[in-house]
């Protein structure tokens, strides 16, 4: 769908300069979704893997990250295999509704409850950062926690239009439960993609 050089904005790696490579495609549609114009797969160009490969080496970038829509819908072996042979880090946010394919230096799973997560996924994750958009979500967060490693990282995102209502509820649940730590999109209040 899009690929720019950026700051990733959220999660463990928030700061961090990084190239966003955004697929169309996606499976799940949250009704929240900040970019329902990758839902549709045919609606947005092919690019060559070699030539966004390119354009990352370019940018500098140290990171990459593989996003959508949902990107595990993708068959991510080639870009994942041409970009570390470029010495570039490989990130991928995913829901994990599909099988994850391809060599990655990180795993962010998202899981949404419209297509839970699979197991597959739910093993593979380094961070697991779950999107509060009411209170139910906090049992929906401690339902997948305990389907992932000891070693992944867990985190509680408030959805950007309840921002104002749930993170007061998040710092509370985190306080309570120091193992969860707070995400937030700070690209946004950045400004930034």
């Amino acid at each position: 769908m899009e690929h720019f050089y950026t700051i990733q904005g959220e999660g463990m790696h928030s700061g961090s300069a990084a190239y966003f490579i955004r697929l169309g495609g996606c499976d799940v549609g949250c009704h929240w979704c900040d970019v329902k114009d990758s839902w549709d797969i045919n609606a947005h160009p092919l690019v060559e893997i070699g030539e966004l490969v390119k354009e990352v080496k370019k940018s500098g970038a140290g990171i990459a990250v593989i996003t959508g829509g949902e990107p595990a819908m993708h068959n991510l072996k080639e870009i994942t295999a041409q970009l570390k042979k470029q010495k570039i880090g490989v990130h991928i946010e995913t829901s994990g509704s599909s099988a994850i394919t391809g060599e990655f230096d990180w795993v962010c799973l998202s899981p949404k409850k419209r297509k839970e997560p699979l197991r597959s996924a739910l093993k593979l994750a380094d961070e697991l950062k779950v999107i509060i958009y009411n209170k139910d979500d906090f049992a929906w967060a401690e339902k997948n926690a305990a389907l992932v490693s000891k070693k992944c990282k867990l985190l509680l995102q408030p959805e950007w239009s309840k921002a104002e209502k749930m993170t007061p509820l998040i710092v509370e649940y985190v306080k309570k439960h120091p193992r969860w730590h707070v995400s937030l999109q700070t690209h946004k209040y950045m400004n930034i993609p």
